[in-house]
């Protein structure tokens, strides 16, 4: 779990706060800072062990290079936030703060230098994903224009070896022929939303080895893709395929599409040895959440996302999508 998370209240105490790009050598401390920030809201008795071996600091600092934004108070690092440019779509997340540092409006501080950033990419949409059930947090993201719409529901089930579909994936694509298959993935984003591009987050898991993106063709162009991560030291952690994003082609024939490329992604996941399939379902796009629970997918937590502006982007039912914006 990466849920854009604050611990702030209304009142305004910044002075001596820095904002500024996160760098390497923060890595870890904001990653400790994470975890504790987490685990210390959700009650557990070791917080710092929130998240187990996954990672979503470390690999979304390397994504997306000075979209990741430092707090410094005192030449120390209290807090930090990422943000992430899908083309026309933005999310950011996760924002965290050390405990010690809550209540002094610092995430604030860091909410303004993301959506300057969301102003710099021309970002059409932007999103976020946060505790449903904290009118705090729902309130402080209200205050830069995000607005609740849609509950969302992370959801898994056993990884079944024998549900596999005609795909192949990026990993068997040569550098050579790279620039051609992101333009074909851009194409079909596109058809999903305008201007929705998946291209850094296809490169990245590429880059790092976070896992794979798997890609389905039936002949007549690109029908699918799904953005994959797994093991430990990814967004998924040990044992698990966390579907980051995935989508199929609109229209006539999509819900048989969307089977096929869960079917697809299930394949991924056992021949990388997971036993977990993860994936993200928004209630906006009912008719992608009603194929993933007749499929035995079963909610494991769930949260709300906020939008800006105040529209559903691609969050519609006829959108067969995944992903949930932690």
């Amino acid at each position: 779990m990466a849920c854009s998370w604050i611990g702030e209240t209304g009142v305004r105490d910044t002075a001596g706060v820095r904002v500024r790009p996160l760098a390497e050598e923060d890595l870890d401390e904001a990653d400790r800072i994470f975890r504790v920030a987490f685990g210390t809201f959700l009650g557990m008795p070791e917080p710092e062990k929130f998240s187990g071996d996954a990672d979503s600091v470390r690999t979304r600092w390397k994504a997306y290079p000075g979209a990741g934004l430092a707090a410094e108070l005192d030449g120390r690092l209290v807090g930090s936030n990422f943000a992430a440019n899908w083309g026309s779509v933005g999310f950011l997340g996760p924002l965290t703060i050390a405990p010690e540092y809550w209540d002094r409006a610092i995430a604030q501080r860091l909410l303004d230098a993301t959506t300057e950033l969301f102003s710099a990419w021309n970002t059409r949409h932007a999103g976020l994903f946060t505790f449903a059930q904290s009118a705090k947090h729902v309130g402080l993201y209200q205050k830069y224009g995000f607005w609740p719409r849609f509950l969302t529901a992370i959801m898994s089930r056993p990884v079944d070896p024998d549900s596999r579909s005609g795909s192949t994936r990026m990993s068997a694509v040569a550098d050579k022929d790279l620039s051609n298959a992101l333009e074909a993935v851009g194409e079909l984003t596109g058809a999903v939303y305008p201007g929705l591009d998946l291209s850094r987050e296809i490169r990245a898991v590429r880059a790092q080895w976070l896992g794979d993106t798997v890609l389905i063709d039936d002949g007549a162009g690109l029908q699918g893709v799904a953005v994959c991560h797994v093991g430990a030291g990814t967004e998924a952690g040990g044992g698990a395929c966390y579907v980051k994003f995935g989508a199929v082609r609109p229209g006539p024939g999509a819900e048989r599409r969307f089977g096929l490329l869960i079917d697809a992604c299930h394949g991924l996941a056992a021949d990388r040895g997971a036993s977990v399939l993860v994936a993200g379902a928004n209630a906006g796009r009912d008719r992608a959440w009603r194929v993933l629970t007749d499929r035995g997918f079963r909610r494991d937590f769930q949260g709300v996302t906020m939008h800006r502006p105040n529209e559903p982007g691609y969050s519609t039912s006829d959108s067969y999508v995944i992903d949930d914006w932690r």
